[in-house]
């Protein structure tokens, strides 16, 4: 999550930004951060009382291990342009 605050608030829009341009997932993989899960609780919740339900929600995968697989990508990107940022 790109914020300097870890809190419940900041994770609602976050995660409501990313349905808006990206429409809603079947799972969603977070590290053990609370504010994480509460955010996607009330967007499930949400869901359920506008009756845009898919079938059981959208998953909360919490595991430190999973996530680890999209940082590792991260890996690759900036060893690409880590060498075209200036130099002071």
């Amino acid at each position: 999550m790109l914020s300097a605050k870890r809190d419940k608030k900041a994770a609602d829009k976050f995660f409501k930004e990313t349905i808006g341009k990206h429409g809603l997932p079947e799972k969603v993989n977070v590290d053990k951060s609370g504010a994480n899960e509460a955010a996607l609780l009330t967007i499930n919740i949400f869901l359920f009382l506008l009756g845009i339900w898919l079938t059981n929600g959208i998953e909360i995968r919490q595991n430190k291990y999973l996530n680890n697989l999209i940082e590792q990508d991260h890996r690759n990107i900036k060893r690409l342009t880590r060498p075209m940022l200036p130099r002071f």
